[in-house]
């Protein structure tokens, strides 16, 4: 979707679509309790673990948001106070509409909403909003983070790397201190800020990366075999128990960052992509993938539910993601309203926070 500044990268709507699409339906398969398809299953064909495995779907979002800040930005400085202003705008609205929702349905399921009060207030520092928004926690903690970031790419490239190897050492020191390190490096910034430092590093070389379909193709399979292997040993929740103990989560993070990055580079830069047709109505679902992504909590696990109990089994993995896919295609009508009535209004409130 455009941005304050009226750039407009078609491309990145793709990769956003793609990325909603893997979240969506690793809830919509799995749930939270595997159903109805077990967490134990691991598909024969390994590049879907990326499916099974859809959570990776959250740091595909996160290197895209690294990549597109530093491509928006570009070498210039920016006025901070018009950038916060202008995430507030992005993503405040809806999340606040999500967040009254949840609210009114934990007073009509009886609970405590003074609890839920306070889980909310938590949220600006700890991963408890609902519905995914503990995501837009680990966002605004990036975003506090974005001028020392661009200030270090604009003393060197390299120095960004510096955030990443810090990161990982951090990480090898609280799994040696706490025992597991999953819980952090999956739902807090101590995780995901190599995701977004990576995005933002390989953005700076992504014409390099123009039309280098073999090192995109390695770096891509390199990471379906990394989540075929993840798969195999258990996955997200039994890989051996969740949270796990294994110190592959020190570094997943990593690899996922740098995998997602050298593909949204070559994705971004080899092509030249259609503003009609197919291609536009994938953008479009970029364009909604935020009303999707935080909407369809509200509805994908009764979804599913009803289709293995009322229409056809889908404790087949294969038939499962067919239904994810008409799931998540039916899930841009509220998509659209959301964004016309809730999001857009808001929009037309931007700052051009960019400096000349």
């Amino acid at each position: 979707m455009k941005s304050s500044s009226g750039l407009h990268f078609i491309a990145l709507d793709h990769v956003r679509a793609l990325a909603a699409f893997m979240v969506v339906t690793w809830h919509f398969i799995h749930a939270t309790n595997g159903y109805p398809v077990p967490f134990s299953y691991v598909p024969e064909l390994f590049p879907l673990c990326l499916l099974d495995e859809g959570h990776t779907g959250v740091a595909l979002f996160m290197t895209l948001s690294g990549y597109l800040f530093a491509k928006l930005v570009d070498g210039k400085s920016i006025s901070f106070g018009a950038f916060i202003w202008n995430r507030v705008l992005r993503l405040l609205p809806l999340l606040v509409i999500v967040i009254l929702i949840t609210g009114i349905k934990t007073l009509l399921d009886g609970m405590s909403l003074s609890n839920y009060v306070h889980y909310i207030m938590q949220g600006i520092l700890l991963p408890t909003l609902p519905n995914g928004g503990w995501s837009i926690t680990v966002e605004f903690h990036y975003y506090i983070m974005l001028p020392m970031l661009l200030w270090m790419l604009s003393k060197s490239n390299r120095w960004i790397l510096s955030i990443v190897a810090l990161s990982i050492a951090l990480r090898f020191f609280l799994h040696h201190d706490r025992g597991e390190i999953q819980s952090l490096a999956y739902w807090t910034i101590i995780g995901r800020i190599d995701q977004f430092a990576l995005g933002m590093f390989v953005c700076q070389f992504r014409t390099h990366f123009a039309h280098c379909h073999k090192i995109a193709l390695i770096a891509i399979l390199t990471l379906m075999m990394v989540y075929w292997y993840f798969d195999i040993q258990g996955g997200f929740y039994n890989y051996p128990s969740y949270p796990s103990h294994s110190p592959f989560w020190i570094i997943l993070p990593t690899i996922e960052g740098i995998a997602y990055a050298i593909g949204i580079a070559w994705y971004d830069n080899s092509f030249s992509f259609s503003t009609s047709g197919l291609s536009k109505f994938i953008s479009l679902i970029g364009r909604y993938s935020y009303s999707i992504y935080l909407l369809h909590f509200f509805v994908v696990f009764a979804a599913a539910q009803f289709v293995n109990e009322r229409i056809m089994s889908i404790s087949n993995f294969y038939l499962a993601c067919f239904w994810s896919l008409i799931f998540f295609l039916l899930m841009m009508i509220p998509g659209y309203i959301s964004f016309r009535f809730v999001e857009s209004p808001f929009l037309k409130l931007r700052k051009n926070y960019i400096k000349k």
